[in-house]
């Protein structure tokens, strides 16, 4: 008993990872390839070649960021996906992880949770846009890893992020 008391209170939190509100966002929903918002508009990448070996398309950014208690995927990112996207579907033998990571506040698991969420996020508009589900693999490292140390805003906004790394 006492140690489900004791994973019982690391894993509070008052955000609820499903609460479809998410910091006033809608979860997984804000990425919609049907509205026409994510059309590239990124010409003449090449499909083919990446500007570091093993690492996808050239001059395509390989980190997305997210909000604070959010796994919503900015609309800003839409192109950067739909390149990623492009990329994978061209190279059939390809495939990535998507790291979802976390600012170091809250409980350990919840951080898991919600870093799972971000990259499952990933990998379902990865889906919508057409890359077959044995390309890509999402796990969570919470904030086990952080891309950057401190305590402040900027670093927290660093670390809240999903990393598209492609395997060799």
């Amino acid at each position: 008993m006492l140690v489900t008391a004791i994973v019982l209170a690391g894993c509070s939190s008052k955000v609820k990872l499903d609460d479809q509100a998410n910091a006033g966002t809608t979860g997984t929903a804000a990425y919609d390839p049907s509205s026409g918002a994510g059309q590239s508009t990124i010409s003449g990448i090449d499909l083919t070649t990446s500007n570091i070996e093993g690492e996808g398309p050239a001059n395509v950014a390989h980190t997305l960021y997210f909000d604070f208690d959010s796994y919503a995927i900015k609309p800003e990112y839409q192109a950067t996906l739909q390149s990623h996207a492009d990329f994978l579907r061209a190279n059939r033998s390809r495939t990535v992880t998507l790291e979802g990571h976390t600012d170091e506040r809250g409980g350990r698991e919840y951080n898991l949770a919600l870093g799972q969420k971000r990259a499952e996020a990933v990998r379902q508009a990865l889906d919508l846009l057409g890359v077959p589900a044995g390309q890509v693999e999402a796990i969570s490292y919470g904030k086990e890893k952080p891309k950057v140390q401190g305590f402040n805003e900027d670093a927290y906004a660093q670390n809240r992020r999903v990393e598209i790394r492609y395997n060799n």
